[in-house]
């Protein structure tokens, strides 16, 4: 068996990929089934983050594992094959092992350094326990990995070279400016009571924040962590806890809002936070450079942000229309442009270089044209100038970019989001909206590429190379354990033959020779046995040492059965002394 890791993160796949992708807990308990259930994997285990979804498994064929995995992991994501595959990664053996340690230690996170991805490590290893879908492999993986974080985080200073997710982004939110400064005396709102909500909400309290409100689903849960914040020793914050019904509300209340659930669709729409927005600025949340009238329209008090972008190509295209559009033209929101433009809502940009690619591949699309624009006469008379012209001067003169126009600078925000779910909570068409400032996955992953590293990060990959090695090792000096036991265990069987035998040969022999006869029969076979199996052990451990394994079966003759059900009764010794917390 051998591990292997298929995936993708923050660092291989865009976010909206990684937002469709997202498994929730039931699918995690589903994908975990199917995979052991799958001929190539006989253990298996899902690390699902807000950046990452990753499978382990103990597998027998590489290209078997790799095939199946992928394939799980599309049909459980939603995603379909095609497009996940360009994104996924692969690890193999002591890869795969270098990989999830360095997950461990903070090295692969969005904000490096970070350590609550030792708590969602952990929560891992526990849900493939309680599946019993870990076998000794991954426990001891998953085990060590948790170990070698823990190593990294105290042994250096790997926490100075980033912050937690939650504190890089309200480094973010404050844009720059010191955050216990910034937070001190807002009133916050917390939508979600998971881990990463009440990581926000403990980490908003102790930044000085006046007020927190706790809102979710099930409103017991937001009321313990509304208790905790009051009751904290550290903080002297008051906190609230209101049903999700309430959140419209308390928005316009709020100064800061943090929103962490498992709901698969949008908590806060963009006409919500827009309305939050006008009912705390007194004007209408819109676009910077857009008059009010053409950004938006006042519904039921709300303010709805109209397409100001050139209108979809598709009623006015020629022959051919858009039979053979890679999209849903008809699903896609208005506002939608193929001109590429970044912080188009609800467009991500592989879809709209897709998109493009097709209006630009051939199909004659009839834009409706801009008021004062000139006619087809007009075009005409410009051709024909511009032939004289290069007839004259020998070429067509250069086409010059027009000069970059002034950004229209945006009011100050009243209202500031973070978003630290996957899928989002918050509508991606709010970062368009004036009067409030969004940071999500995203933003974060985009400011987060630029941090500095810390020398510390240095440190800690020694530790995780050196790690690796051992573990290497270890692994390796463990697959030929069971062969040594069944040799152990055949050689103790002849001694009791042999032992046997003596008796039918001597009847007469009393209790005290006998004993002695057989006391050294066994030493005489432990010290035979001792030094060769000593030394295999070693040399098992090193690179390239799995043989050694097969060689002592077929020199002493051993039955692979017996073989099997030492390492199969180890495997359930090693995953019950495992169960538990780390």
């Amino acid at each position: 068996m051998s591990l292997l890791v298929v995936g993708l993160s923050h660092r291989s796949a865009p976010v909206s990929v990684l937002e469709r992708a997202s498994l929730n807990a039931d699918a995690q308990l589903k994908l975990l089934q199917d995979t052991v259930a799958a001929e190539p994997a006989a253990e298996a285990a899902v690390l699902a983050t807000c950046n990452r979804i990753e499978l382990y498994a103990d597998v027998d064929k590489f290209h078997a594992g790799v095939a199946e995995l992928s394939t799980l992991l599309a049909q459980h994501s939603g995603v379909g094959l095609e497009e996940l595959t360009p994104h996924l990664y692969v690890h193999y053996e002591d890869r795969a092992v270098h990989h999830l340690f360095s997950v461990a230690c903070g090295l692969d996170s969005m904000v490096v350094g970070e350590g609550q991805i030792l708590g969602q490590i952990k929560d891992s290893l526990a849900r493939a326990q309680d599946l019993h879908t870990a076998g000794r492999l991954l426990n001891d993986l998953f085990q060590q990995a948790l170990r070698v974080g823990k190593r990294a985080h105290s042994e250096t200073g790997i926490d100075r070279a980033g912050q937690s997710l939650v504190t890089f982004g309200l480094e973010q939110l404050s844009a720059g400016a010191d955050v216990q400064r910034w937070a001190r005396g807002k009133k916050a709102l917390v939508i979600g009571a998971g881990s990463m909500s009440s990581l926000a909400a403990a980490t908003l309290a102790r930044s000085g924040v006046a007020e927190i409100v706790v809102a979710n689903r099930t409103f017991e849960r937001a009321e313990r962590l509304a208790q905790i914040l009051s009751e904290g020793d550290d903080t002297d914050v008051l906190a609230r806890a209101v049903p999700m019904d309430s959140v419209p509300v308390e928005l316009t209340r709020a100064d800061v809002a943090v929103s962490c659930t498992g709901a698969t669709g949008l908590v806060l729409t963009a006409d919500a936070v827009a309305a939050a927005v006008e009912g705390r600025a007194g004007a209408p949340a819109v676009e910077p450079g857009v008059e009010p009238a053409a950004a938006g329209q006042s519904t039921g008090g709300s303010t709805v942000r109209a397409a100001a972008e050139t209108p979809l190509p598709g009623a006015g295209t020629a022959a051919g229309g858009d039979e053979n559009c890679p999209l849903d033209l008809s699903s896609v929101p208005s506002g939608f442009s193929v001109m590429g433009e970044a912080a188009v809502a609800g467009m991500d940009a592989a879809t709209l270089e897709q998109h493009g690619a097709w209006a630009a591949g051939g199909t004659v699309v009839d834009r409706p044209r801009e008021t004062g624009r000139p006619g087809p006469e007009a075009d005409a008379e410009l051709i024909g100038a511009l032939a004289a012209t290069a007839t004259r001067v020998g070429r067509v003169p250069e086409r010059r970019r027009p000069e970059p126009v002034a950004e229209v600078p945006r009011p100050e925000p009243v209202l500031f989001l973070l978003d630290l779910a996957m899928p989002r909570d918050v509508d991606a068409a709010v970062h368009r909206l004036a009067g409030a400032r969004l940071v999500d996955i995203e933003s974060l992953a985009d400011a987060s590429a630029d941090a500095p590293m810390a020398a510390d990060v240095d440190m800690v990959r020694r530790i995780v190379a050196d790690e690796v090695a051992a573990f290497g090792a270890a692994q390796r000096a463990a697959r030929i354990t069971p062969t040594v036991v069944a040799l152990r265990s055949m050689a103790a069987e002849v001694v009791a033959g042999e032992i046997a035998r003596l008796e039918g040969r001597l009847p007469g022999l009393d209790d005290k020779h006998r004993a002695e006869i057989t006391q050294t029969v066994k030493r005489v076979v432990d010290k035979l046995l001792h030094a060769p199996t000593v030394r295999v052990k070693q040399l098992a451990a090193e690179p390239g040492g799995a043989g050694y394994a097969d060689a002592l079966r077929t020199l002493f003759d051993l039955d692979q059965e017996t073989v099997a059900s030492v390492s199969r009764a180890g495997n359930s010794t090693t995953t019950e002394k495992n169960r538990g917390p780390a």
